[in-house]
């Protein structure tokens, strides 16, 4: 039963006015991307200029906006980067099926090289390959729209959303809603975290400066108990 239990993931800190806040964001990013796309652009088949990798970049965008993985940088240069990787596989290599892997594998190890990995831009370098004879026909155009054009609305939106309601966006580390600052503060070298994050061996989904922050309010928090713990 042990075993089995490592294969739930562990439950998201977020409360239910959190989850609903970042669902109604979710909803308005992808409603406003499709609309304007497809005003701006217009779409032969009928349907919204919108391209199904943008459904996950909104789970991140909206959903864990303090993520590295969600910032602008993150969705828009890895996005441009997974579809111009894409559409040159999917030109270049006659074997789709080979295509589609070298395009993903390329994609990620150009965004790890640019700092801008977007986990769904994966997907973004995999519908440039296997997104049917509309999207080949596109060629390079597919790179700007509709990736680009979908990527920097959602973006814009998320901006607008994130900051009207409570979370910073670009993510900046900051002090927790109700800080208790350590009676001795900690100070270690960024080349000590480095050493320690290398140490632990897995990539850890935040920054180190949020980690920083996060590391003193615990130590806060640790220090006033103890202390009123002594007095008591």
């Amino acid at each position: 039963m042990n075993w089995l239990r490592g294969f739930l993931p562990q439950q998201l800190p977020a409360s239910y006015g959190e989850r609903l806040r970042a669902a109604f964001g979710a909803f308005l990013g992808i409603a406003v991307t499709a609309l304007v796309s497809t005003a701006w652009f217009g779409s032969a088949s009928g349907l919204p200029l919108l391209i199904a990798p943008m459904g996950a970049s909104a789970v991140l965008l909206f959903g864990v906006p303090a993520s590295p993985l969600a910032q602008p940088w993150s969705i828009i240069g890895g996005n441009l980067v997974a579809a111009l990787i894409g559409v040159a596989s999917a030109h270049l290599i006659m074997s789709p099926l080979i295509a589609a892997a070298v395009a993903v594998g390329c994609a990620f190890a150009a965004m790890s090289l640019l700092r801008c990995v977007h986990p769904p831009s994966g997907a973004v370098a995999l519908t440039a390959v296997l997104g049917g004879p509309h999207v080949l026909a596109l060629g390079y155009a597919f790179v700007l729209v509709p990736v680009g054009l979908n990527s920097l609305l959602l973006t814009l939106v998320a901006i607008a959303y994130n900051n009207a309601t409570g979370h910073s966006y670009p993510h900046h580390a900051h002090m927790p809603a109700h800080p208790h600052p350590p009676v001795t503060r900690l100070s270690f070298a960024q080349a000590e975290m480095n050493e320690v994050l290398a140490d632990y061996g897995d990539t850890v989904d935040i920054s180190r400066d949020d980690l920083e922050a996060l590391f003193h309010e615990l130590l806060g928090r640790a220090q006033g108990r103890n202390l009123n713990t002594i007095q008591k």
